[in-house]
């Protein structure tokens, strides 16, 4: 419980020191006090959003909690990423680099929202926890997921916004697809592996999303979110006997 207690202070204490430094970067950019004001009330609604779910939550029930706001990470860097898109294509700013970035935080945030769901659903009785899938589904998941790879290859060639959102349409389409069909094919007892295997791919959108927005807090902070939710999901698998 020590180290729950200490692992929950230092979120928030993570998180409170990104809003801040977002603001003040905002700030220093000249933004003005109604875009600030803009930013304070979505952070404050959002707070408060928080607190309210949170307070009527048991203990019992904090795994299908922690699904159900992986998911929003993961819709958070989809936005993020397809807003960087629109941002740069128009001025004629994608690169190499920054096209990957976005293709990676696309398939990773998109795989992370709806797997989040899915996982959400089956812990709280919303699905059944019995595996469904279609046949070959592994094979399912290669293709859909090669979408991004086409999509990131096609962009590079033609970086224009018409081929990009048609691209990035595609990547994100196969992608939420992919999340839904692979935790929909996991029995109930072994969600809990899985959401900390999404927790992971949310630190590796986040990482990516450092790249893209040339931010080293971000690309830190996923990769340690990433790495630390891929050696979780190994301790569980291994505690698990999977």
């Amino acid at each position: 419980q020590k180290t729950a207690r200490l692992g929950n202070t230092l979120g928030v204490a993570g998180v409170a020191f990104g809003v801040a430094s977002t603001v003040c970067s905002q700030w220093l950019a000249g933004a003005t006090a109604a875009g600030l004001a803009g930013v304070g009330g979505i952070a404050a609604a959002g707070a408060g959003s928080g607190l309210a779910i949170a307070s009527r939550v048991g203990p019992t029930e904090l795994p299908q909690t922690v699904a159900g706001f992986h998911s929003l990470v993961g819709a958070a860097a989809v936005a993020t990423a397809v807003g960087e898109f629109l941002h740069l294509a128009p001025l004629g700013l994608l690169t190499p680099v920054s096209i990957g970035a976005i293709v990676a935080a696309t398939y990773l945030g998109a795989i992370t929202t709806t797997g989040s769901l899915v996982a959400f659903g089956k812990l709280n009785g919303a699905l059944g926890s019995a595996p469904v899938s279609l046949p070959r589904r592994n094979l399912v998941n290669a293709l859909l997921s090669a979408v991004s790879l086409w999509a990131a290859a096609r962009m590079m060639r033609s970086p224009t916004l018409a081929v990009g959102r048609a691209a990035l349409a595609a990547c994100t389409a196969a992608s939420l697809f992919v999340g839904a069909h692979a935790t929909l094919a996991i029995g109930g007892a072994d969600v809990p592996v899985v959401i900390t295997c999404l927790n992971s791919a949310s630190g590796w959108a986040l990482c990516a999303e450092g790249f893209m927005l040339s931010s080293t807090l971000l690309t830190t902070v996923g990769a340690l979110i990433g790495f630390s939710g891929a050696l979780l999901t190994q301790d569980m698998c291994v505690a698990m006997n999977r």
